[in-house]
């Protein structure tokens, strides 16, 4: 059952050959299509600026975002003390269990 199961010899792939087949007959369209003579000369002209696509923030839109961050925020912190609190809780009630169990178990004959 767990020894490993290794294919037989006429069904392994050769060593150096690839399980994917080759990309062929691709073709790239040209990069412009406007057909121009590339040889000949061209006016250097200045190049814009790329156009970069700001994000724009209305005070609205800051308002909801630190609401948003706020809420999360308060949200995140308040599931970690409630997670540290049952931690601290349960490590107490297991530490008042063993103070018993042992004060039991030390002393049979004072009961």
């Amino acid at each position: 059952m767990f020894t490993p199961k290794i294919p037989p010899p006429d069904t392994a792939p050769a060593p150096g050959t690839s399980l994917v087949p080759p990309l062929t007959g691709l073709v790239h369209p040209p990069a412009c299509t406007c057909h121009h003579n590339p040889a000949a000369p061209t006016a250097s002209v200045p190049a814009a600026a790329p156009a970069r696509s700001a994000v724009r923030f209305t005070p609205g839109s800051l308002l909801v975002a630190a609401a948003g961050g706020t809420a999360v925020v308060l949200v995140v912190g308040t599931v970690l003390v409630s997670m540290l609190l049952a931690t601290a809780i349960t490590a107490a009630s297991v530490a008042v269990c063993a103070v018993v169990l042992r004060s039991l178990l030390n002393r049979p004959n004072n009961r």
